[in-house]
């Protein structure tokens, strides 16, 4: 629906415009000042009109006068309502005829909707009720009706740009690199993967090792020393017998225990590296 704020100027009230009233500016022009109206300004009829778009469309518009009425929707008076609508529709039908189109296909319908109540009821089977005029309106009530509540909750959720905004922060990194965390599924998936290896090239050969934990805990020390990284598979010899590549991990973990040693992976699904804690980087 469109209002106008204010009516064109005739000539005659713009001639009477004093050139200068008390030498402040009328109006500004591209920042330069105007002390005195154009004689030759023309005003559009549309250009000081403000449309106001107050309801979606008909069913709104409906819906609106149903309710602000406290009418029942499931028996709806047609009487008040439809005059009530054609009141709207002939208003907006002056201003913007293209905007009442639809208005009008609803009025057409709600006075077809009122022609059928005045007619005798058609004659149905006994037991039956007979069939509302008015029921395929308040179908597409109550479901306009629910869509809208609907939509409206929505829009009551926060929304990403319009509510709230993302933070981001800068964080600027360290220079000296700190390596990620070795996880103890990659630990297991190395540990398998040597044993795999082992399984290859070992001798079917029964005996009885006696095998120190301690000793080999120092052999991998001697490994590390003077060697900045060490690959996790470098400190387990291919021939050594299984009891030994157990040992040597147990060892292994009982250092890491201890914090003698680090064991580093530069990301994930790299190769595992292992030093001295207290090797300069």
């Amino acid at each position: 629906m469109q209002h106008s704020l204010l009516p064109e100027a005739p000539a005659a009230e713009l001639s009477l415009t004093p050139p200068v009233v008390d030498h402040v500016a009328v109006a500004r022009l591209y920042g330069e000042p105007l002390f005195a109206m154009p004689h030759d300004l023309y005003i559009p009829p549309d250009a000081l009109e403000v449309f106001l778009e107050a309801f979606e469309g008909p069913l709104d518009f409906l819906l609106y006068l149903i309710r602000k009425q406290n009418f029942n929707i499931l028996d709806i008076p047609m009487l008040s309502v439809t005059k009530q609508y054609l009141v709207y529709v002939d208003q907006i039908r002056k201003r913007n005829l293209e905007l009442a189109a639809e208005y009008l296909l609803m009025a057409a319908m709600l006075i077809e909707i009122k022609s059928r109540m005045l007619l005798p009821p058609k004659k149905v089977a006994e037991g039956e009720e007979a069939e509302d005029p008015r029921a395929e309106l308040v179908r597409r009530l109550l479901e306009y009706e629910q869509i809208k509540l609907g939509a409206a909750r929505l829009n009551a959720v926060p929304q990403f740009g319009r509510d709230f905004l993302q933070a981001a922060v800068y964080i600027e990194q360290s220079l000296q690199p700190r390596f990620p965390d070795v996880h103890v599924v990659d630990l297991r998936e190395a540990w398998a993967a040597i044993l795999q290896r082992a399984r290859l090239v070992q001798h079917h050969k029964i005996s009885r090792e006696e095998l120190s934990v301690r000793e080999h805990m120092s052999m991998v020390l001697k490994k590390l020393q003077g060697r900045r990284f060490v690959g996790f598979e470098d400190l387990f010899e291919s021939g050594s017998s299984m009891g030994v590549l157990v040992v040597t991990f147990i060892a292994l973990m009982e250092l890491a225990k201890e914090t003698l040693v680090e064991i580093t992976q530069a990301e994930a699904f790299a190769p595992i590296y292992v030093r001295l804690s207290y090797t300069a980087s």
